[in-house]
């Protein structure tokens, strides 16, 4: 069974998230505050950890960066309220791969629990790059197909594929994107990262106007979900 910890000051919201959880078969545990979350991570390993970012003490932001210091794995969905976006890119930026906004939808955050858990495994790298269901990526050829059938894309739209693909369903912002992509010296702005998408979507996409694959995180940035 896959363990989840739940790290939550609010008993109430912690206590209903691991009630629905437990009721979907996994094992759970739970940290009111980061001391606690950082002594079930050490002693538990889970698989996956549900982190509230506004707490007293070890915050959110600092428990993700304790995390991603000697773990780059385990997926992080971060609860944040929904108005406060730079609290979302702030986590993004540390490490974490998803955000749920509070109030806490319990159905959608059951589906991205089970979504990471069961997407991260499929993702596999040999010695011919990446392959994420029908979609194949070569790094050293810079080779994209779908299906065998071959895509040809610029350098930067390559680039900016391969990034998303090499952890896919994590949400990345605009600023992390740019950053991997073109640079911190290129004289640009992040909105650059949008105009790339477009393309991207009209070359992968079946309908670039519905994505299937290439997901806007409104407000915050893009996920890569190929199955």
């Amino acid at each position: 069974m896959k363990k989840i910890l739940i790290v939550d000051d609010e008993v109430d919201i912690a206590n209903s998230i691991q009630y629905v959880l437990n009721q979907e078969g996994f094992v759970t545990f739970l940290a009111y505050n980061g001391l606690k979350a950082m002594d079930l991570i050490t002693k538990e390993k889970p698989d996956l950890v549900i982190l509230d970012l506004m707490m007293p003490g070890i915050d959110g932001y600092e428990v993700c960066r304790r995390i991603r210091s000697t773990d780059k794995k385990t997926p992080i969905l971060m609860l944040t309220a929904r108005t406060s976006e730079i609290d979302t890119v702030v986590g993004l930026e540390l490490g974490a791969n998803d955000y749920i906004a509070k109030p806490v939808r319990l159905r959608e955050l059951v589906a991205r629990v089970k979504a990471h858990l069961r997407e991260a495994p499929e993702v596999q790298v040999t010695s011919g790059g990446i392959k994420l269901g029908e979609l194949s990526i070569d790094p050293e050829s810079r080779t994209v197909k779908v299906s065998e059938r071959e895509i040809d894309l610029t350098f930067k739209e390559f680039e900016l594929l391969l990034a998303l693909a090499r952890q896919p369903n994590r949400v990345f912002s605009r600023d992390q994107l740019f950053s991997q992509v073109w640079g911190s010296d290129f004289l640009g702005e992040s909105r650059t990262v949008d105009v790339h998408v477009r393309y991207l979507r009209e070359k992968l996409e079946e309908n670039p106007s519905q994505p299937n694959h290439i997901l806007t995180v409104r407000g915050v940035g893009y996920r890569l979900v190929w199955t």
